[in-house]
């Protein structure tokens, strides 16, 4: 290989291999990289892709700085807190001498898309979209395969973006290695890619949105969180990485916050004399009151240097919401009170705890807010096991909360209180306001949120857990208000009964 292609202009860096093993693996590997550097002087050389870091290596290449690693399941950081983007890996790599480069980063699952089982022509088939198409209908949910791939490829789209600007915003890092831009079907099936096996996009996100946070140059933002309260002031640092061919000179930095019908709410810009190469190069601070904000929605946040551009969703609520006008009971168990009131014709929101739902009712599903990571054959159901939600955001129930019919960074407060429900389990074909999408595995019918009749009253069970630490939780506020103005009003009227009983068996 060195004797082919020795002198090709792409050929500067060069590993043993991707993740090796073995008991002598660590002294095989260093004399390996020790005899490739006095043999041959016209590239790096590092140990394999993955591990060991060794002293002798010219680089790292190393899984240590990514935002979700093996077997970190419901503990890594885009799981486990609240979401932001002013964090990098500068802690990571400041123990090393060498350059760092990350391993592998993404691994995001997306669901299976049937659509392409038919572009296996040839002595090819995938047989195992063929059992995963059939498990789908058996659950009763073929109608959904479509919306399933969606909803999920945004939410997998988010967190390439996570992963990929977490790196770019890392000082002194030497790059990331994509574990692939399309999917990989062995191995237990793992759809990781933005792209298909065949290299065709698949209709959630485009080349030129992917651009934005993935090229040669890219405008990135310190957010300090995804969500605010209309009392606070935005505060978010702007940088640049700029790995183009050269300094931008005279580059005017324009940022502008819009509504989601795209009308301009906010705008600004700085100036820089000269951009020069490199990474977490400062362009200003964006400083911006919220007050104005009175209605809770999504927020997007543009930031452009000369042709180059990128976005953030952020979300704001109130501070402070009226009352919704009707005494409804929410509750966190179905007491006496809550099994009169039904009885009664009533009311009832019933908010569960995080963990009360039993296991065989869902309580056993692993569900967190990121995608799937690289797949759950071949990870042992390493956690979570979810790819996010599906509703349909023109459900009044959801008219006072800035919902989209994939999860987004306004969801993540609702997935890390909550557990699953199996729907099969409560009643058969119910159709949630908000959905779970279970692994393609399972093909279970999950859901958050749903609505039924039991005895003369109304009910809206709710697996989020709504009220607990609800001053610190402004998306949960704003959620149960919604649910609640919904219950107010006329068009709460659910189709499907339910006994008692049913919704009594949910939770311990």
């Amino acid at each position: 290989m060195v004797r082919a292609y020795g002198n090709h202009p792409s050929f500067v860096m060069m590993t043993y291999g991707n993740e090796p093993g073995g008991k002598n693996m660590v002294n095989y590997l260093t004399e390996f990289v020790n005899y490739w550097k006095a043999k041959d002087k016209r590239r790096l050389y590092t140990t394999a892709a993955g591990w060991p870091v060794v002293e002798a290596s010219d680089f790292n290449n190393t899984p240590d700085p990514r935002i979700q690693g093996w077997g970190a399941g419901l503990n890594s950081i885009i799981n486990k807190e609240a979401p932001r983007s002013d964090y990098d890996w500068s802690g990571i790599i400041s123990k090393w001498k060498q350059p760092t480069i990350s391993h592998e980063i993404g691994q995001w699952c997306v669901y299976p898309n049937f659509k392409e089982i038919k572009k296996y022509d040839g002595i090819l088939k995938a047989k195992n979209f063929e059992i995963f198409q059939e498990k789908l209908k058996e659950n009763g949910m073929s109608k959904l395969a479509d919306s399933f791939v969606m909803a999920s490829g945004k939410l997998q789209v988010l967190c390439y973006k996570a992963d990929i600007e977490a790196a770019l915003r890392t000082p002194g890092f030497a790059g990331f290695q994509l574990l692939g831009l399309n999917d990989f079907p062995g191995q237990g099936t793992a759809l990781v890619g933005v792209l298909d096996p065949f290299w065709e996009a698949k209709g959630y996100v485009t080349a030129a949105e992917y651009s934005k946070f993935c090229n040669s140059v890219v405008p990135l933002a310190r957010l300090p969180k995804m969500n605010y309260t209309n009392n606070e002031e935005l505060v978010v640092p702007l940088e640049i990485a700029n790995f183009g061919n050269g300094p931008i000179q005279k580059a005017t930095i324009n940022w502008n916050i819009q509504a989601e019908n795209g009308s301009k709410l906010f705008t600004g810009n700085f100036n820089s004399e000269s951009i020069p190469l490199g990474n977490t190069i400062k362009l200003g601070t964006i400083k911006q009151p919220l007050k104005s904000i009175n209605k809770a929605q999504r927020l997007i946040l543009t930031v452009s240097v000369g042709s180059y551009e990128n976005q953030w969703d952020i979300f704001v609520y109130p501070e402070t919401l009226p009352e919704t006008g009707k005494d409804i009971l929410v509750t966190q168990t179905l007491s006496t009170e809550a099994i009169e009131a039904l009885n009664n014709g009533k009311d009832v929101l019933l908010t569960l705890k995080k963990g009360a739902v039993k296991p065989e009712m869902g309580g056993d599903v692993k569900i967190g807010f990121s995608s799937i990571f690289w797949n759950t054959a071949w990870t042992r159901k390493q956690p979570p096991t979810t790819l996010g939600i599906l509703c349909n955001p023109k459900h009044p129930a959801l008219a006072d909360f800035p919902a989209q019919y994939h999860s987004n960074w306004q969801w993540w407060d609702a997935i890390t209180h909550s557990s699953a429900v199996k729907l099969s389990a409560v009643a058969p074909q119910i159709d949630p306001i908000i959905r779970v999408i279970d692994d393609w595995v399972t093909a279970n019918p999950l859901g958050l949120v749903f609505e039924c009749k039991v005895g003369k009253g109304k009910l809206i069970v709710s697996s989020i857990d709504l009220l607990s630490e609800q001053d610190n939780r402004p998306e949960a506020k704003q959620l149960l208000y919604s649910l609640k103005k919904y219950m107010a009003g006329s068009a709460f009227n659910p189709s499907k009964t339910i006994a008692l009983s049913k919704i009594e068996g949910l939770y311990n």
